[in-house]
């Protein structure tokens, strides 16, 4: 019950103006408690989160994997390590990994160029972009930094790959929970007193919740004031840790593509 938790809002290029933003938390009898909210302004920082001792479980907002299609035409890997180990050794930098997705891409018919997993269209009336799109908001590099750092950390990612099980890494992606709690609305990177209102929706629903949320004044202030949205989005993270913490394979289907992985929740 009292397994620290974490949610974690990831960015590929952290700074102090746009961090990694990192909710921890613990579920205790009378809820979630949401203990502190760290900005981490380089990867190096991310990197010492990821060896910090366990017992902990963290729901991180990247794409655990690529889709298969994209895998297989490129001869990748069979499997998590092996794909993102062989995605850095042929792509060095990021814009390597850009060009790569661009050359597959555009010899594809339009539409079939960002592939999307499975997972990223489970839910009805939402959709994750595709871990190919590596501009606007670019979650190719965000698996690209984000993944291989959890390998080389040597964590545990159900239905992907055992390593210390202590520390236990899974997907989420905070879109789903905030389309669950005020649907299609808008809640982020916009300063607006409509975008405001609806945080501070999403932050009442999670206190009135039946395992209620359970944070300090000045954390609710801060979550519903960050127009970026990336503190909110890191308390949403925490509280999809806390619903499948403690479910049987922590929710995830059994037949996990593990070349794909699975967000927790659809």
């Amino acid at each position: 019950m009292d397994r620290p938790l974490l949610g974690v809002d990831f960015t590929s290029a952290p700074t102090r103006r746009k961090p990694i933003t990192v909710a921890r938390g613990r579920l205790r009898p009378d809820g979630l408690q949401l203990d502190a909210l760290e900005a981490l302004v380089d990867l190096g920082a991310f990197e010492a989160l990821l060896a910090e001792p366990g017992p902990w479980f963290g729901a991180f907002d990247f794409p655990f994997g690529l889709p298969r299609a994209f895998v297989d035409a490129h001869r990748l890997g069979r499997d998590t390590d092996g794909v993102i180990t062989e995605l850095h050794r042929r792509c060095p930098t990021r814009m390597d990994l850009r060009a790569l997705v661009d050359a597959w891409g555009n010899r594809r018919p339009p539409g079939q160029r960002l592939l999307h997993r499975a997972t990223d269209t489970a839910l009805p009336g939402v959709r994750s972009t595709s871990p190919l799109q590596t501009r606007y908001v670019p979650v190719g590099f965000m698996y690209y930094e984000g993944l291989a750092r959890l390998v080389r950390a040597g964590v545990t990612i159900p239905r992907q790959r055992a390593g210390d099980p202590a520390r236990v890494a899974v997907e989420a992606y905070p879109g789903l929970l905030a389309h669950e709690l005020i649907g299609r609305r808008s809640y982020k990177n916009r300063d607006t007193a409509e975008r405001r209102d609806a945080r501070r929706e999403i932050v009442a629903a999670l206190e009135h919740a039946d395992a209620p949320l359970r944070m300090a004044a000045v954390q609710r202030d801060a979550v519903v004031a960050d127009a970026g949205g990336d503190l909110l989005d890191a308390v949403l993270c925490l509280v999809l840790a806390a619903r499948v913490v403690a479910r049987p394979g922590h929710g995830l289907p059994a037949d996990v593509d593990p070349i794909e992985g699975w967000i927790v929740g659809p």
